[in-house]
């Protein structure tokens, strides 16, 4: 004969349960304002109808210094980042994919990209844009040292 033990009883789960990730209400996109290829992905954003409200702020603006003032604005203006009203962080593909998710007409399309078979066109997109940007705007910020004037001017040697 094979006794079985009575259940144990219940008691608290060894680790708090997680809470369901927060809403996304409302986004702020920091872009690259000296890039021609952002700032018409801007406009195209704005004219599209929104699910969530889709603010634009320069990239390592003042305003984006105001707004997030934790954020490393030397990294906004290297890729694109957007920002949730609760302080979610979302750069590179992942800013790509919630700009999507957060416009009417291309919520199912950004779905799609999350899984394994959206991947390699997220991750195409992504490069494409950086290729495109490398070659549209210099790759350094206003004053960084790759901008700097070389030694004896703009025409002196390097």
């Amino acid at each position: 004969m094979v006794r079985v033990a009575p259940p144990a009883e219940p008691g608290p789960a060894p680790y708090p349960a997680a809470a369901p990730p927060a809403p996304v209400r409302r986004l702020t996109v920091l872009y690259d304002e000296r890039c021609p290829l952002c700032l018409h992905l801007g406009g195209w954003l704005q004219r599209q109808r929104q699910l969530v409200p889709i603010d634009l702020v320069p990239a390592g603006s003042a305003e984006a210094v105001r707004r997030f003032p934790a954020l490393d604005h030397a990294a906004t203006l290297r890729e694109i980042t957007a920002v949730g009203d609760l302080g979610q962080v979302y750069r590179e593909a992942a800013a790509w994919i919630v700009c999507l998710w957060a416009l009417a007409a291309y919520r199912s399309r950004a779905h799609w990209l999350t899984t394994p078979a959206g991947r390699p066109f997220v991750r195409g997109t992504v490069l494409a844009a950086a290729r495109y940007r490398w070659t549209a705007v210099p790759p350094c910020a206003p004053g960084g040292p790759a901008c700097a004037t070389p030694p004896g001017g703009p025409r002196g040697p390097r």
